[in-house]
């Protein structure tokens, strides 16, 4: 294969060039990404120096990390890799090996909606996309899970309490994203799943693919596809937008992959912008999540379960109980034991139908679904983003 090498300084150049004549590749350039201590001027590789850029231009099929420590500590070394990743080559060194995510072609307008992490407000932030589209246009949602169904699902309907509970009672899971989606947005929505997540992104299986050609063949103006944690969706889409949350850092780890082959950045907590724009200039949006009930509470005892931090004081409604145990069914049992309530306002994730609905159910306590909207609180207004990407034809 051909290859980049990647060298430092802290190496003696006959060290280095031993080491490029026992690579299994034809290298073709090298790039000397800092060290001076064994520099003395003049060194000769063997092969032309190049920066990342010109070597990446040459078209080579793997770049060989030689490099090591303090050159490249591991925060400059995974960013390396994922600019190397990002231009779709693979990335290899002593005991590591990254392969780039491939994406299958996808012919349809299209954009997706990525995380940095399980619990960012990526669902929340596709669901504000595909309300402020639908407006205008005729959209379809892709959404994959660990949880979504073995053959894709294409949802005409939205879902309600009693259909969820009806999928619960047969084994189904029925919080899914693409559930939560079509509930919250009344947008058809293709649900799918995934299993295995990679350090960039990648999924170890999917039937994404499938549903992807489902929702093309509905002919729709866009589709819109929803990643699942910090995995992306397996299709080459023409513009991703990547959520970071407060946990996360956005240019860390592989993050930086993600952020370079997204065209917008939704921060759902603080974001370090001049390290993101270090990375790549691209907008960021700063927005806050805000609970807003489906249907009015009208002052009566509510029972609040979510699975994020999000403020619950503006519900009109005299909350006797907030819960975030949504993913922990031990607790969440417990509370549930304890709390008396008139209605239960539940964000459509995790146990929110097998253990709070099924309760409810039991005790005849009216369930309201909760969504949570996505308020741009910075210069840039998340709408305008959106609009301005689809504008452009979506065509990154």
């Amino acid at each position: 294969m051909r290859a980049l090498a990647v060298i430092d300084g802290e190496h003696y150049a006959s060290t280095v060039r031993d080491a490029l004549a026992e690579l299994p590749h034809e290298v073709v350039a090298a790039h000397l990404v800092g060290g001076t201590e064994k520099l003395r001027g003049g060194e000769e590789y063997g092969v032309p120096l190049v920066s990342l850029e010109e070597g990446l231009a040459l078209s080579p099929d793997v770049v060989v990390d030689l490099s090591d420590e303090p050159v490249l500590g591991p925060r400059e070394r995974l960013l390396l890799a994922s600019r190397v990743l990002a231009a779709g080559v693979r990335y290899e060194g002593a005991d590591f090996a990254f392969e780039p995510p491939s994406f299958e072609p996808y012919d349809v307008p299209s954009l997706a909606v990525i995380g940095t992490g399980k619990r960012v407000g990526k669902t929340a932030v596709t669901a504000h996309v595909l309300r402020s589209l639908l407006e205008r246009l005729d959209v379809v949602a892709v959404a994959m899970g660990r949880g979504g169904p073995r053959d894709p699902e294409v949802l005409d309907e939205r879902p309600t309490v009693e259909t969820l509970l009806e999928r619960s009672r047969r084994g189904d899971h029925a919080a899914s994203d693409y559930l939560e989606l079509a509930a919250l947005t009344g947008a058809v929505t293709v649900g799918c799943r995934r299993a295995g997540g990679g350090l960039a992104g990648a999924v170890t299986t999917s039937n994404v693919h499938e549903g992807a050609r489902a929702a093309a063949a509905r002919e729709p103006d866009l589709v819109v596809f929803d990643g699942s944690g910090a995995a992306i969706p397996p299709v080459a889409v023409d513009a991703r937008i990547l959520v970071v949350g407060r946990e996360h850092d956005a240019t860390s780890y592989l993050n930086a992959y993600r952020l370079l082959v997204s065209e917008l950045v939704v921060a759902t907590g603080d974001v370090d912008l001049d390290a993101v724009r270090a990375v790549k200039d691209v907008p960021v949006v700063p927005v806050e999540l805000r609970l807003r009930p489906l249907e009015p509470l009208d002052g009566r005892r509510v029972a609040v379960f979510t699975a994020g931090d999000v403020p619950v004081d503006d519900l009109h409604a005299d909350v006797v109980l907030t819960s975030r145990n949504l993913s922990k069914r031990d607790e969440l049992r417990r509370e549930l034991e304890r709390v008396e309530a008139d209605v239960f306002l539940v964000e459509l994730k995790a146990a929110a139908i097998d253990v709070v609905a099924e309760e409810a159910d039991r005790r005849g306590i009216d369930v309201v679904l909760a969504a949570n909207d996505v308020v741009s609180t910075g210069e840039l207004d998340l709408d305008d983003e959106v609009a301005r990407l689809v504008e452009a034809g979506v065509r990154a």
